[in-house]
């Protein structure tokens, strides 16, 4: 209803209807580009490396901060508190790899990623949970090697060379 005391009570009305009219139009990129060349899609290529891309979880085994106190024997003793051992917890953390070779089924990931790890599964985008064995760490460049157990059936992703690679590449 409108209502002639309030002057702007049209234009809310009118703000309303664009709002509505408007939010319901949806956006679609543009099939060309300007120059009329088709639009390039990633699709293709992440069709063909998608399977070589896995994720990693890791378990470690963490202990847990103590009281200074607890430490100090004559603490201990004044209150009467027996020796504890060192407690710990299971902590668990992900990331991402990249199989770079499919038939002896290693895979490249970040040293960060499975830093103190006890255990580590990978994950293939099929669905299948690997144990994997950790070959080797540099951590100045943040790169791991893992070697999957079990290696069968899996899609590896070419290494290219960059010497021809441009900006935007």
């Amino acid at each position: 209803m409108l209502n002639s005391k309030n002057p702007l009570q049209p234009v809310v009305w009118m703000l309303a209807l664009c709002v509505i009219t408007f939010s319901s139009a949806q956006a679609a990129l543009p099939s060309v580009t300007g120059d009329g060349q088709a639009l390039p899609s990633l699709a293709p290529m992440l069709e063909k490396t998608a399977p070589a891309v896995v994720n990693i979880a890791i378990e470690t085994r963490i202990r847990t901060a103590r009281n200074p106190l607890m430490e100090d024997p004559f603490f201990r003793r004044f209150f009467n508190i027996p020796e504890q051992q060192q407690r710990e917890r299971r902590a668990a953390s992900a990331g991402s790899g990249v199989i770079v070779d499919a038939k002896e089924g290693y895979v490249l990931t970040n040293a960060h990623v499975v830093k103190n790890a006890d255990s580590i599964e990978v994950t293939l985008t099929d669905g299948r949970e690997l144990s994997a064995e950790l070959v080797g760490t540099d951590e100045e460049v943040d790169l791991a090697v893992l070697k999957l157990e079990s290696a069968e059936g899996l899609t590896q992703i070419a290494i290219a060379d960059s010497t021809g690679l441009r900006v935007g590449d």
